[in-house]
């Protein structure tokens, strides 16, 4: 990883200007890296803190779910990871959906509309995606030794099809604090979700009444308190807890 010299800033803020605003115990603050993810990785299996943040410029091999890449050119969004060392299996269940929660809910000023929320990771817009969630755990032995919190958001609007950003004037470090104190709000949370976060995703659930062809053909009906996908299909109530929506008015 390329590493920052001691004089880079993000946008005019240090990185330990980045620790105090964000309140986190450490800040690797990076020119550019392949993967903020990546970097998490290293930086926890040498002991970093529960809490540790890992911010870059740019990547260049920036990715979201089943290796999809991820466009994060320089200057124009939020390419963040963050570190937590999280012990209860329920609540790792229902990490992605949580994170989502409460960093939508942490938008919507600066989106200045509703952030809205696609099963299972993306972060939504009117006019498109906004951002995504990856998060990725590594084990030692059975148990769960830490997660890497990957959140992508476009500040600006990148030249990609269906992607969206923040009106004009939302600067960069605005959006970095509102999305790392909720992902570190979101990790604090324990068991599995609660019947006002299922409520709060429902509000905010693009797919909510609509009818999908994969990973079920069917009308999604919200999530249950796992996380699952619940889909209404003519053979009855169906539950998915992995697979990629495809919406049936685009198929």
């Amino acid at each position: 990883m390329d590493r920052a010299p001691a004089t880079l800033s993000y946008d005019g803020y240090s990185a330990a200007d980045l620790a105090d605003a964000c309140r986190a115990p450490r800040v690797e603050l990076l020119q550019e890296t392949t993967s903020t993810l990546d970097v998490a990785h290293e930086l926890a299996a040498a002991g970093a803190p529960a809490g540790t943040l890992v911010v870059a410029d740019t990547q260049t091999a920036g990715r979201g779910r089943l290796g999809r890449e991820w466009v994060s050119r320089a200057g124009d969004g939020v390419w963040c990871t963050v570190i937590e060392r999280p012990s209860d299996a329920a609540a790792l269940e229902v990490l992605s959906l949580r994170v989502g929660i409460r960093v939508s809910a942490a938008l919507d000023a600066l989106a200045k509309e509703r952030v809205r929320l696609k099963w299972p990771n993306d972060l939504m817009l009117a006019t498109g995606k906004l951002g995504g969630i990856l998060i990725e755990s590594r084990l030692t032995g059975n148990a769960v030794a830490w997660v890497a919190i990957g959140v992508g958001v476009n500040v600006r609007v990148p030249p990609v099809k269906g992607a969206a950003g923040f009106p004009d004037g939302v600067q960069r470090m605005d959006v970095l604090q509102a999305v790392v104190r909720a992902i570190r709000a979101a990790a604090e949370r324990t068991g599995p979700l609660s019947t006002l976060e299922s409520a709060q995703w429902t509000n905010r659930d693009v797919l909510h009444h609509r009818r999908i062809t994969s990973p079920a053909v069917g009308i999604v009906r919200g999530i249950d308190v796992t996380g699952a996908l619940i889909v209404h299909t003519e053979h009855g109530t169906e539950l998915h807890r992995a697979g990629t929506i495809a919406l049936a008015e685009d198929t």
